[in-house]
């Protein structure tokens, strides 16, 4: 069966903007389920992203702003602080939109966030020299 439209646009979004760690989460669910991944290929990526209204860095704020208040998240949440850095956003926005999230998520989700992105920032030599308390 040929791929559909909202398939090849929806894996050309997720390749624009999550690269390999796109590609591993689908690849990862090829064995087990791999409806679910033509599902996040074709709703996700394919449909919402597709829509006019909001741009790719907007999205991907928004999106790290919804899995940071989930609290849960955290492998996910670092594919899109990734795919955020990918689309133009910067670590001063990722790391405002996680601390916006305390008060409407709690400290706990934003301190999980806040670890998340400090990882992901690490990874991508995005951090600071840390320097000793004063």
């Amino acid at each position: 069966m040929p791929a559909s439209i909202r398939y090849t646009e929806g894996l050309a979004k997720l390749e624009e903007i999550d690269g390999e760690a796109g590609r591993n989460v689908i690849d990862s669910l090829q064995a087990i389920a791999p409806d679910l991944a033509r599902y996040v290929i074709e709703f996700p990526f394919g449909d919402i992203y597709q829509r006019p209204g909001l741009d790719l860095p907007q999205r991907e704020l928004a999106t790290v702003a919804a899995l940071t208040a989930l609290g849960h998240c955290q492998p996910q949440l670092a594919v899109h602080i990734h795919g955020a850095l990918n689309v133009g956003c910067t670590p001063e926005q990722i790391v405002e939109v996680i601390i916006q999230m305390a008060v409407y998520a709690g400290f706990p989700a934003a301190l999980n966030g806040m670890s998340t992105a400090k990882t992901v920032f690490a990874e991508r030599g995005l951090l600071p020299d840390m320097k000793p308390d004063a």
